[in-house]
């Protein structure tokens, strides 16, 4: 096993660099669309489930409300959600595309389409690296239940 102080030798040194790497690769192309990296995954997310409350929505994309309040305000403003008050709960809050917002999911699509193309990864090597981050963000997520499912103590 290698010298375990070296930063090159760092799993959480790789995933950082890659990381930033992959938001940097993706945040010039946003701009000419006007999005912010955290616009596109809330966009992304919407396109999944449209009407999504305030609170399901910070949760599937790892934000607190101090974050994504904003983040929200700032895509109701360019025109692509709109804050509505449940009907059948008036404190709660759900998040709609408006037609620029679902518009919007083409011109993305070609951002991803180029972003995948510079990446020159292939199918295989994208899942394989999309299903071990999921894993080891389960497993940081929630360490215990993960040493529990293991058997390990």
């Amino acid at each position: 096993m290698g010298n375990t102080t070296r930063l090159d030798d760092q799993l959480c040194f790789a995933l950082y660099s890659a990381a930033r790497a992959a938001t940097g690769a993706y945040r010039s192309a946003l701009g000419e669309l006007g999005l912010t990296y955290p616009q596109y995954v809330a966009l992304l997310a919407l396109w999944e489930e449209d009407g999504v409350g305030v609170g399901e929505l910070g949760q599937r994309l790892y934000l607190d409300s101090g974050t994504l309040s904003p983040l929200l305000k700032r895509l109701e403003a360019l025109g692509l959600v709109e804050r509505r008050r449940s009907a059948d709960d008036e404190r709660r809050v759900r998040i709609h595309l408006t037609a620029e917002g679902k518009a919007m999911r083409k011109p993305v699509t070609r951002v991803q389409r180029e972003i995948a193309a510079k990446v020159g990864l292939t199918a295989e090597e994208v899942t394989t690296l999309r299903t071990l981050a999921r894993r080891l963000s389960e497993v940081a997520e929630h360490p215990d239940e993960q040493a529990h499912n293991q058997g390990v103590s």
